[in-house]
């Protein structure tokens, strides 16, 4: 149920409120306890969630209410088969094939890919990043702009969120590297378009999120994106 009004959080400071808590997420993830990935996603999860009932929202705002739910899993469905028949075409092209190298995960065992795919994706990042930018940011922009805006705004700080994740990627990936180099300017442009890729992906999810009415479909999508480029990279080793 609702708060009353006159108990409810500014929708102005919510969103504060919200990049605040995102920023230290952020800093937590990548800079100071890594390892405790999966913790911090689940607990800025729930605060986000928190920050968006004290607003007034609920759980149909947020995109997980239950007349979406049935649409939601549709989408997702749909969603998780397309991003998969793309991935078998790119396995078997020799020019994109090399794209599913990562030097961050070619040392994993098997099950340790298992786990990045069914725990770490969807907890420590499909939950989280989701929740943050297409359910809570989403859903409190969408009270102070069009959906259009909305989303845009939400997809230009999911692609700042990629900035620290991103620093290192041109020697992670042995494509990138061999295009851009592995000199500062070379991880500079990398960064840069790591930040401008994430966030027309943003722009993409939103639109899942839009169109279903359901959080599912984004987080099907983003976690099909992320879980199967592992395990297509692992079986191409």
């Amino acid at each position: 149920m609702p708060l009353p009004r006159i108990h409810r959080l500014p929708t102005r400071t919510a969103v504060a409120a919200v990049v605040a808590v995102l920023v230290l997420a952020n800093l937590l993830d990548n800079r100071w306890a890594g390892s405790w990935i999966l913790l911090t996603a689940v607990l800025t999860s729930a605060v986000l969630v928190g920050l968006l009932f004290w607003a007034g929202g609920g759980w149909p705002e947020l995109g997980l209410g239950r007349n979406t739910l049935a649409a939601g899993a549709r989408w997702g469905a749909a969603l998780i088969g397309i991003v998969a028949a793309v991935y078998l075409c790119a396995a078997l092209l020799p020019v994109t094939r090399g794209l599913f190298a990562d030097q961050r995960t070619n040392a994993l065992s098997g099950s340790e890919i298992a786990f990045k795919a069914l725990v770490a994706v969807p907890v420590g990042t499909v939950l989280l990043e989701e929740t943050a930018f297409r359910g809570v940011l989403f859903a409190l922009l969408c009270r102070l702009r069009t959906a259009t805006t909305a989303a845009v705004l939400s997809s230009v700080l999911f692609g700042l969120w990629h900035i620290l994740p991103s620093l290192n990627l041109n020697k992670d990936k042995p494509t990138l590297g061999s295009i851009f180099g592995h000199s500062v300017a070379g991880a500079v442009l990398v960064d840069v378009g790591a930040v401008l890729f994430t966030a027309v992906a943003g722009c993409l999810l939103c639109w899942a999120r839009d169109r279903s009415g359901s959080l599912l479909a984004p987080m099907a999508l983003h976690w099909a994106v992320n879980a199967l480029g592992y395990a297509v990279g692992f079986l191409l080793r």
